[in-house]
């Protein structure tokens, strides 16, 4: 018997006290990550804004100034919720890479989606392209940056029209180092002002503070959307993790689930990517963890990652906001400080595994 088998959230009633509780925490993190900053903001204008502004009346008397709504309404809920969704979108594109690659050190970029979504995103900042798609223009550019390196590793790792997890890393990886070269190319020799610069480098180390409500809802449907196609694949994902010889004896197409694995986190995390910047270890750290609590089956995994990611990145982005205040951390650099040393100790655990089969 497995160590997942012998957990105690085997049973439906623990997992989903385990989902409440998460839930839970969520809502506390949400209501914390509103009120830090500079502005105080009493805790009970929150549900009473919140439930204005979605009925449309004044249901709850006005006991508030009106900059203070707006600071609540138009600045810290999209960026609370962006916060959620980014780290939801992450831990779920972290499952399908460690599913595709079965590999538990894989992430959201190893395809090289991240790189090239970032390339594209640059050089629309650098040189103004896509200016038509007014405030979408990034989101395009990196999108379109996503596409092309997805379709690059794709073409370059199918070999008779065969594509192997193996050679799906390896161009992923080869993928990821030519756009991270382009990106650090177009910074370098940019000669059109240092504010583009500072701007490309710190969209490029992660950051919610440019979240607004048209970015939150073109996040929220994105999400939405690969989460509903994913419901259909969480059995195949099972199967995925058996191994390709297993997989194949069950009656499950490999190809195809494999392409639709790649589509959605393509579309998953370029849209992130094309709104936060480049933030990491979140697809790594998230569903290693709740792998640990709830096991391996993605009925169960997808729902609790997704809600542990999202919780996650709501509370980095609160120490993005008060370690350094009034300046603001990079979300990467604070993701980065608990993932590098999880990720040096499961290269570590890894290690010890293989020594002590040998």
């Amino acid at each position: 018997m497995s160590n997942h088998q012998r957990l105690p959230l085997r049973s439906k009633k623990a997992f989903l006290i385990f989902c409440l509780c998460a839930g839970a925490v969520t809502i506390l993190a949400l209501i914390l990550s509103v009120l830090v900053g500079s502005v105080s903001i009493n805790s009970a204008w929150i549900g009473e804004i919140l439930v204005n502004r979605i009925t449309g009346r004044e249901i709850f008397e006005r006991t508030w100034e009106n900059g203070t709504e707006s600071i609540i309404w138009t600045i810290r809920f999209p960026r609370v919720l962006m916060a959620f969704l980014v780290g939801a979108g992450l831990s779920l594109s972290g499952i399908l890479m460690q599913a595709l690659t079965k590999n538990a050190l894989a992430d959201p970029y190893v395809l090289g989606i991240s790189s090239g979504a970032s390339a594209g995103a640059v050089a629309v900042i650098m040189y103004g392209f896509f200016s038509a798609f007014g405030n979408f223009h990034i989101t395009v550019g990196a999108s379109l940056g996503a596409v092309i390196s997805i379709v690059i590793a794709l073409r370059v790792s199918s070999i008779h029209n065969r594509i192997t997890p193996t050679q799906l890393v390896l161009s992923g990886i080869a993928v990821s180092a030519f756009f991270s070269a382009i990106t650090n190319t177009m910074i370098y020799y940019n000669k059109t002002g240092s504010d583009k610069v500072r701007t490309a480098m710190y969209w490029m180390m992660g950051s919610l503070s440019g979240a607004t409500w048209p970015k939150v809802i073109y996040i929220f449907f994105a999400f939405l959307i690969c989460l509903i196609v994913l419901s259909f694949f969480c059995s195949s994902l099972d199967v995925l993790m058996m191994g390709d010889d297993a997989a194949s004896t069950l009656g499950l197409n490999l190809r195809r689930t494999r392409l639709s694995v790649i589509a959605i986190c393509t579309i998953l995390t370029g849209a992130i990517v094309s709104v936060s910047g480049v933030i990491g270890f979140v697809g790594l750290l998230i569903p290693h963890i709740t792998r640990s609590i709830v096991g391996s089956k993605h009925a169960r995994l997808i729902p609790a990652s997704v809600i542990v990611g999202g919780t996650f990145v709501i509370l980095c982005d609160v120490l993005c906001r008060v370690l350094v205040a009034p300046e603001e951390l990079p979300l990467g650099v604070v993701t980065a400080f608990f993932g590098a040393p999880f990720f040096l100790f499961l290269i570590r655990k890894s290690g010890q595994k293989f020594g002590g089969a040998s």
